[in-house]
């Protein structure tokens, strides 16, 4: 398969693909093999040359064009590679971003057991979201290498599905030399323990000895998008419908659009996470959003973080390039330590001093300090049990994501097995006590993207500290179990003050996340469940009619009673004491066991028959009739989907709310209403507008760049909605996983 060049001497080429040539010089193809690790290859990954653009539509558009027409295709890719031999991956290289001629430099040291083995290089894009696009394979030989000889490697990437594609060449330097029986240097064997972390960071997640915990990010970025001054005009009408996308490294951010403008007014907030100590280059690009049709480009500009000082806000007035105009930032960078991985023997909680530490950290005397570190979160992943079968072997390749917000770590792989042990420590430093702890299973692919297992959603304010459960796996959509138990410990510690504070202040936003799809079911679904709030609403009004209409007497006359009641003795310290009151019942009957409500089952049936008919999408396309005979307007329909998904959710934020779904929301809402009775029934309501005027229209004058929000609004996003309270539902294990039982068979 691979053939030799002669030497250097003869034949100044490097390494290629050419079955025709034969080899020349000395090979070790006859000779016998050795005893396991009896070799040793040293590999110097050099670089890529001409590698497929897989980024901006590239990988779909290149199955459709010529070879010929493959060199106008426009694009980029953030390529990185994977050697492995025997199917087990024993290394993998950072990654490269938007480059198709990337320069790596790495040097990799393998044991190698038996040289008929060949070595499998495959290169991939990265893309965040573990849905990384192949970039085409090779093979090296390593029965035609030459022993002790240093030789230079020309691989041409090919893709078995497209033969004929031209995807690059990959340029190695490697060296095959015999070992005498020794296990020697395997630091970069190692790295097969944390191969999939690669795709998050470039460092090694293994411990180190002068550090206890080895960091992930070496810092946080927070970009304030303030506005934008005379962007170039791309619609027929003058003006533009502009928005902006931030991309630093993997991360991706994207701001609201803003309809029919050349100067929009967007103040909005992103956070990212600095992986580097020297800093990095923020991407910025400005687009106009068109329906039907491919957005337009309206320039772009780069932010060099290496330029800005730390822990100071810096305002950046930008000017776009390729396009017209200006985008004013405010950009700080500030130092953060909080996020790491062990091993289950280094814990922090276990130390005395570092919880005492943790503790004094998040005391109640501590309330003013540092208002974004919230608490600490630990999470244990201990094992999974019973997987699913992802690989026509009958086993799978199990790893774990631990995901808080936007942070994300990885567990290392374990290779064929459907009941792994991870035994990993993860720590999270906790900005909102609402936030959702995410814990998903996959299985690592050779060729393809990684196949999901299994998936469970924990409400940070769910959990019971030191408590070792099995929590069962769902579905993509969480509405129903999948295969498998996950066992997990988990501790949380915070500031009950700060929490509450940080509740008032509007909730992190994610990464870029796949585009809203348009689904009939999905349609239908946020259709009932906004009907069903609009139903109680008309219920109401029908209730209050019959009372006029005296269908009922006695009612009648208890509700005209307490009208003149009411009115003649109404104060607007009465509004807010109401409902306190409606609170405080709803309290006294769920903790008197009399509350006979229980929960709708409507929204769990939707989700379920929802996954039924996407699964028979999948499988049938003629079934996706609807979808395109409405794909013109397709923009319409999912804004009007999204708008009766909000409605919906508006109207169960507030019943949940007072039905004590997270009873600390609950009891917040107790004390602020509290609060706003006793203010209003001491102070005068004009004293209160005039406050409340003076502050509105100062506002901008004290602080130009804040950010508006509204306390209310952004409260009522932290309280869950019905389809939320299903997803996040815990299931119960089958009673033969619990850890009792599970000892009891190991001792049977």
């Amino acid at each position: 398969m691979l053939d030799t060049c002669k030497p250097k001497s003869a034949c100044n080429l490097p390494f290629v693909y050419n079955k025709k040539i034969n080899t020349a010089g000395t090979s070790n193809a006859d000779v016998p093999l050795a005893d396991p690790g009896m070799y040793q290859l040293d590999i110097t990954l050099r670089r890529g040359q001409s590698l497929a653009a897989r980024d901006r539509g590239g990988y779909n558009l290149m199955k459709k064009l010529k070879k010929s027409q493959l060199s106008t295709l426009k694009g980029t890719s953030d390529p990185y590679v994977k050697f492995k031999i025997g199917g087990k991956e024993v290394f993998r290289s950072k990654i490269i971003h938007k480059n198709l001629n990337p320069i790596w430099e790495e040097k990799a040291c393998i044991l190698v057991e038996h040289l008929r083995e060949p070595l499998y290089i495959k290169v991939f894009d990265y893309d965040f979201g573990l849905q990384d696009d192949f970039m085409g394979s090779a093979f090296l030989d390593l029965t035609q290498l030459e022993l002790n000889r240093p030789t230079d490697v020309t691989l041409t990437l090919k893709d078995p599905h497209y033969p004929d594609h031209y995807l690059g060449i990959i340029l190695l330097s490697v060296i095959l030399t015999p070992k005498e029986g020794e296990h020697r240097d395997v630091t970069m064997l190692m790295r097969k323990s944390w191969k999939r972390s690669s795709k998050f960071q470039t460092q090694s997640l293994r411990l180190s000895d002068v550090h206890r915990k080895s960091h992930l990010w070496r810092g946080i970025v927070s970009i304030t998008l303030i506005e934008g001054r005379d962007l170039k005009a791309m619609d027929s009408n003058g003006l533009s419908d502009p928005y902006v996308k931030f991309r630093l490294g993997h991360q991706k951010y994207k701001s609201k659009i803003m309809p029919k403008t050349l100067n929009p007014q967007w103040r909005e907030q992103f956070d990212f996470h600095l992986y580097e100590e020297r800093g990095g280059i923020i991407d910025i690009t400005a687009w106009d959003k068109d329906a039907g049709k491919r957005d337009d480009f309206i320039g772009r500009c780069q932010v060099d973080l290496s330029a800005l000082s730390r822990e100071q806000t810096h305002k950046l007035e930008l000017q776009l390039e390729e396009g017209e105009g200006h985008l004013v930032l405010l950009v700080t960078l500030t130092a953060s330590a909080t996020v790491s991985i062990s091993d289950l023997s280094i814990n922090s909680l276990e130390d005395q001093k570092e919880r005492e530490e943790i503790l004094r950290r998040y005391s109640p005397l501590r309330i003013f300090h540092n208002l974004k570190d919230v608490g600490f979160l630990q999470v244990k992943v201990i094992r999974a049990e019973g997987l699913m079968v992802a690989d026509v072997t009958g086993k799978s390749d199990p790893f774990c994501v631990v995901e808080l917000n936007n942070d994300r770590l990885l567990t290392h792989t374990v290779y064929k097995n459907l009941n792994p042990e991870w035994n990993k420590i993860f720590t999270f430093n906790i900005k909102d006590i609402h936030s959702v702890l995410e814990v998903t299973v996959y299985d690592e692919d050779r060729d393809r993207s990684a196949d999901f297992l299994g998936k469970v959603a924990i409400p940070l304010l769910s959990i019971q500290n030191g408590e070792q459960k099995a929590y069962v796996l769902k579905n993509k959509q969480l509405t129903g179990p999948t295969k498998g138990v996950i066992y997990l410990e988990i501790d949380v510690i915070f500031n009950a003050v700060k929490a509450s504070l940080r509740t008032l202040i509007p909730k992190e936003q994610k990464y870029i996340e796949e585009e809203n799809r348009l689904s009939k079911q999905l349609l239908l679904r946020n259709f009932i469940r906004m009907k069903r709030c609009v139903m109680v609403l008309v219920n109401a009004a029908y209730y209050v009619n019959s009372c006029f209409d005296w269908d009922s007497p006695p009612r009648s006359l208890a509700a005209f009673v307490l009208f003149l009641f009411v009115v003649w003795n109404f104060e607007l310290y009465m509004i807010p004491l109401v409902l306190l009151l409606l609170l405080t019942w709803n309290y006294f009957l769920i903790i008197s066991g009399k509350d006979n409500r229980q929960r709708d089952t409507v929204v769990e049936d939707m989700l379920e028959d929802e996954e039924e008919e996407d699964d028979k999408d999948d499988k049938d396309s003629e079934k996706k009739g609807f979808i395109n005979k409405i794909y013109a307007i397709q923009e319409v329909c999912i804004s009007v989907q999204n708008i009766l998904d909000e409605v919906a959710s508006f109207g169960e934020r507030i019943k949940n709310t007072f039905n004590w779904t997270v009873p600390f929301l609950s009891w917040l809402a107790i004390v602020a209403l509290c609060v706003f009775t006793v203010i209003l029934y001491f102070i005068p309501l004009r004293y209160i507008v005039l406050v409340w005027g003076i502050n509105k229209f100062t506002k901008k004058l004290r602080s130009p760049y804040a950010i508006d929000n509204n306390e209310l609004l952004d409260f009522l996003s932290r309280v869950p909605s019905d389809v939320q309270v299903v997803q996040y539902q815990e299931l119960k294990p089958d009673p033969s996983h619990s850890p009792c039982k599970r000892k009891k068979n190991n001792l049977g």
